[in-house]
């Protein structure tokens, strides 16, 4: 086998001398893998909820325009990184072959079933077909071959869920994490897109980390999620608000303050113009976290100086040490949001 480059540059073709997250274009023949990479048949796509509300919006809902889109993707970046978000999602699948450069110093062996943990904006990819596209879930059923370089993140899949309900939590895994290591005892929460995949699990997280002398806040906008999220009990106060009308949100977070404001603020939306929003409900040296692939930093950066905010203000990096058993506990230990979940994503 060939030597293959541990952060895989040994696939990128268009520009050379980029890692292949920022690359245009990706070697995806899976013809034949390099010593260092491992092969991987993909039964399903998680887009992530940017990427897939983008495309979805530019089909017009149209399923078959939806698949022309992605293929056209893949066919012509070799991965699926949406040109328009920059943002990818991941995959689930079964190892097929495992270079000899890391044949027994991983955990892997063929016939693995295995949750990739990092971008398909950055994954080799080779669709045969699209079988099915789950439109409400952000899902798609392919027929399709993948390759995870040396450094890549994955995850063994559960043998006590369905293999899409853990690809579901386990593509937004970095959120709850991250909001495990940012909140402590006694803090007040906002979660903004609360009711959504990603912002359910951090409204979980959240209240174990802060809670009975903190607060969690769920924001969302939308009148079936908000009835969601007050039957699964996670929040101490659930508010409807607009996240892109900035001022309604500081008005809102500062009445059930008592002008205080938020210790931190974890904004989960797929939408664009949230930015300012999220700095306004913060307390100055409070944390706000971007987990949404929607955010701008140009706008995150200059708007906070604009209202002069002095906060700390966090990318949200998909990944943090542990984050898939962390996610993949909360499905075990509350049964509500698991129920919720397995009905949405199952």
């Amino acid at each position: 086998m060939k030597k293959g480059n541990k952060y895989g540059t040994h696939r990128v073709l268009e520009p050379q001398g980029v890692l292949p997250q920022p690359a245009t274009k990706v070697d995806n023949n899976v013809a034949e893998i390099y010593d260092n990479e491992i092969l991987v048949d993909v039964d399903i796509l998680n887009v992530d909820s940017a990427s897939f509300t983008q495309i979805k919006e530019q089909a017009g809902g149209d399923v078959e325009k939806i698949k022309e889109i992605i293929l056209n993707i893949v066919a012509t970046q070799g991965k699926m990184k949406n040109p328009i978000t920059g943002s990818g999602g991941m995959f689930i699948g079964t190892v097929v072959k495992i270079g000899n450069a890391l044949e027994d110093k991983i955990d892997l062996k063929v016939g693995d079933r295995i949750a990739s943990l990092v971008s398909l904006s950055l994954t080799p990819l080779k669709i045969e077909e699209i079988i099915e596209v789950k439109v409400n879930i952000d899902q798609v059923i392919v027929k399709a071959r993948a390759i995870l370089f040396e450094t890549g993140l994955y995850s063994k899949l559960p043998t006590d869920m369905p293999d899409a309900l853990a690809l579901a939590v386990l593509d937004v895994c970095g959120a709850p994490a991250q909001t495990a290591r940012l909140v402590k005892s006694g803090d007040t929460v906002v979660i903004i897109g609360a009711s959504g995949k990603s912002g359910i699990l951090c409204c979980y997280e959240a209240k174990r980390r802060a809670g009975v002398t903190g607060k969690v806040i769920g924001v969302d906008y939308s009148d079936n999620g908000l009835d969601a999220l007050r039957k699964l009990n996670i929040c101490d106060e659930i508010l409807k608000l607009d996240a892109t009308n900035a001022l309604s949100c500081y008005d809102a977070i500062s009445k059930v303050t008592n002008d205080k404001l938020a210790d931190v603020v974890i904004n989960n939306v797929n939408i664009q113009n949230t930015e300012m929003g999220s700095i306004l409900m913060c307390k100055d040296r409070g944390v706000v976290y971007f987990f949404s692939m929607a955010t701008s930093f140009t706008k995150a950066a200059l708007g906070a100086e604009g209202v002069g905010k002095d906060i700390d203000m966090i990318v949200g990096n998909g990944y943090a040490l542990g984050h898939a058993e962390i996610t993949l506990n909360i499905l075990r230990e509350d049964k509500g949001i698991r129920d919720l979940y397995e009905g949405l994503y199952a």
